[in-house]
């Protein structure tokens, strides 16, 4: 296992080069655009990684996958799906054109930057600090790290540059599809985006998900089994937002990935498998990550498409 990951991992940074870091968001400009790790984590706890694995990212919008989590467990699906549909999008996941255009203006999944800020406007938490720890309280559980924590200057750069963000939130509110305080909404989705993680921690998350909704390394069930398996065809169809199509030829298992170089694999009864490579495509996903896993798919027979 080791010899493959490492394989994968030498193949992934052939393509670093073409790679950029986010650099709309100021403190992610800082990332290290040649560190690259993969890990892969079974259903019955065994952990491997190669690469860069002391690397330290932020989650991003791989952080939505437990906030939608969370809100499944409390509100449950029909509502849920009431206000947040669950079809793909083919539009960039920061879009307002979509949300605009579409009538009524729900978002079209909650993986988006739109669907994500409304699924934490249903979460019944007074504060945005109560919303994130709840959050958070789900990523601990998911990835069996109680010692995770926000990265509170990414987070601050995050909003201090978002005027994309607050304009979907605020339409979200003027065409009264979204409740509540949008600056407050808002700032539990900037600190959730800004939680910090490692490549090992990502791929036992996605083992939890893999193992329907049980922490491999505890045992201690996070999500129920139907819960698992919304999160896992959410991260089929839109899991690398218009990038999945692509990613779902090429690599064949759900995922989910976030800007800051981070991708959270999920294969349903085997194991959860994540990178860590800061260096994005043109569609906002590792570049190297998604090579790597490209390899493993491959030569592990992870496919389930």
């Amino acid at each position: 296992m080791e010899r493959i990951l490492e394989e994968a991992v030498r193949s992934g940074r052939g393509v670093l080069r073409e790679g950029t870091v986010a650099t709309y968001i100021p403190e992610l400009a800082k990332s290290d655009p040649a560190a690259l790790a993969a890990a892969c984590c079974g259903i019955d706890g065994s952990i491997r990684s190669a690469g860069d694995t002391a690397t330290r990212i932020t989650v991003q919008s791989i952080s939505k996958m437990a906030s939608l989590g969370l809100a499944l467990n409390i509100c449950g699906e029909d509502l849920v799906f009431s206000r947040v549909g669950v079809e793909p999008s083919a539009d960039p996941f920061n879009s307002i054109m979509r949300l605009e255009m579409r009538a009524p203006h729900r978002p079209q999944n909650p993986l988006i930057n739109s669907g994500a800020i409304l699924v934490l406007s249903l979460l019944p938490f007074r504060d945005s600090n109560e919303r994130l720890e709840a959050v958070l309280g789900v990523m601990k559980k998911m990835s069996g790290n109680n010692h995770m924590s926000v990265n509170e200057a990414v987070a601050a750069s995050e909003r201090n540059t978002s005027d994309r963000n607050r304009s979907l939130g605020y339409f979200l509110r003027s065409v009264e599809a979204m409740e509540g305080n949008v600056e407050n909404i808002l700032d539990t989705y900037f600190r959730q985006c800004a939680i910090e993680c490692t490549v090992r921690d990502l791929a036992v998350m996605g083992a939890t998900l893999a193992s329907g909704g049980v922490n491999p390394l505890n045992g201690d069930r996070v999500f129920s089994s139907r819960t698992s398996i919304i999160l896992r065809a959410l991260m089929q169809t839109c899991g690398l937002y218009d990038g999945s199509g692509d990613f779902a030829v090429r690599v064949g298992f759900p995922a989910k990935s976030g800007v800051g170089g981070g991708i959270m694999g999920s294969v349903p009864g085997r194991a959860g498998v994540a990178v860590v490579g800061p260096a994005l495509d043109a569609r906002g996903n590792s570049i190297g990550g998604i090579r790597t896993l490209e390899i493993l798919s491959e030569k592990l027979s992870l496919r389930v498409l």
